[in-house]
């Protein structure tokens, strides 16, 4: 049986399907645009009511929380912003980009056209996971670098201030916030991995969307349910908001180093039964 390379002189695997040409393609989507909208706006709502509701404060409670200080300067309200959104919103669009990629392909019945191409199927999942993690992390960035530039037009620039009291320079503020990001991306890999399997056992889109924020939910339902105990501790969102250890007048790294090693090992699991799923699947759409 001649080979791939001897009926098609110059083929290369690596050299199909470019990250460059799919980062495109779905830059191109719809979806891609929605969500920066909605994620560029945040900041903007909140802005506003605070501005029709007044400054936050702590109420009848004496417990100041990270809500409390986040008209104090762009960088509390960059880091309310992350507060306020890291439970759910940033979940969207990382199961947005990982669960629309294989499927999508599937639901538009190209997905066969491009295996003809034809591009392996290990290149073709290398590519679309690739960008789903790199628009995965735009969406993270993207959130607390406008709210930190119309946090500071709205409240001006200053020393982050800390709920437990105390403060932080500008020159430890920003790697404390980019340590944020960075923690919150990590600890979204479940959804990713998750998004990603289901993207390659369906042709439905909006099922492996749904699939995955929905057993996102429920991992917070769980962890919510003090009765299990320990057994909290494996659940991926029992650690989500660790990051709030580096908001901290000394840094914590406990928390988030265990939140880290649960998040990655879960994805790893998930990532390669999406590979080997869709190794084995029987592609006719």
């Amino acid at each position: 049986m001649s080979t791939l390379v001897d009926s098609a002189p110059g083929y290369r695997a690596r050299r199909t399907l470019p990250l460059r040409v799919e980062a495109v393609r779905q830059l191109k989507r719809r979806r891609t645009m929605i969500m920066a909208g909605i994620l560029a706006a945040l900041p903007l709502i909140l802005i506003a009511a605070f501005a029709i509701g007044g400054s936050p404060d702590g109420g009848d409670n004496d417990r100041i929380t990270l809500m409390d200080t986040a008209t104090a300067s762009g960088a509390n309200f960059a880091a309310t912003c992350l507060f306020a959104s890291a439970g759910f919103l940033l979940v969207v669009p990382v199961a947005l980009f990982h669960g629309d990629t294989v499927a999508s392909e599937a639901n538009w019945s190209s997905l066969r056209y491009l295996l003809a191409a034809p591009v392996p199927r290990t290149r073709l999942l290398w590519s679309k996971l690739a960008v789903a993690l790199g628009f995965s992390a735009a969406a993270m960035v993207m959130l607390p670098v406008i709210a930190l530039a119309t946090g500071t037009l709205a409240y001006g620039w200053g020393p982050l201030k800390l709920p437990t009291g105390g403060s932080l320079d500008a020159a430890e503020t920003l790697p404390r916030l980019a340590l944020v990001v960075a923690f919150i991306f990590v600890s979204q890999l479940v959804t990713a991995g998750l998004a990603f399997w289901l993207s390659t056992k369906t042709d439905a889109p909006l099922g492996a969307v749904g699939g995955a924020v929905g057993l996102t939910i429920v991992g917070n339902v769980l962890d919510a349910v003090t009765a299990l105990g320990s057994w909290r501790d494996v659940l991926p969102a029992h650690w989500q908001f660790a990051w709030i250890d580096a908001l901290q007048p000394q840094l914590e790294w406990s928390g988030m180093v265990k939140g880290a090693a649960v998040s990655v090992s879960y994805a790893l699991v998930l990532f390669a039964l999406a590979f080997r799923n869709f190794s084995r699947k029987d592609i006719v759409s």
